[in-house]
């Protein structure tokens, strides 16, 4: 068990309770989500100054959710 593990399984199920998707990351949504709304747009600026030391937090994580490249090798193709 690991703490990235662990720290992405609470950040999905905050997503969840927000209401979405229950295998998205709020990072990631709030790339998918930063042209339609403004205030995903801020939650994405906010979160990327939160992760300083990862170059394009968000967008990492939406390409990461899209190539579904989190995922253990036999689930993805």
């Amino acid at each position: 068990m690991s703490l990235k593990n662990i720290a992405i399984a609470v950040d999905q199920l905050i997503n969840t309770l927000l209401g979405s998707a229950p295998d998205e990351t709020l990072s990631a949504k709030a790339w998918r989500m930063r042209l339609v709304s403004p205030a995903w747009h801020v939650a994405q600026v906010v979160i990327d100054a939160l992760f300083f030391w990862q170059e394009e937090h968000c967008k990492q994580s939406y390409f990461a959710e899209y190539e579904r490249s989190h995922l253990p090798g036999e689930y993805r193709k």
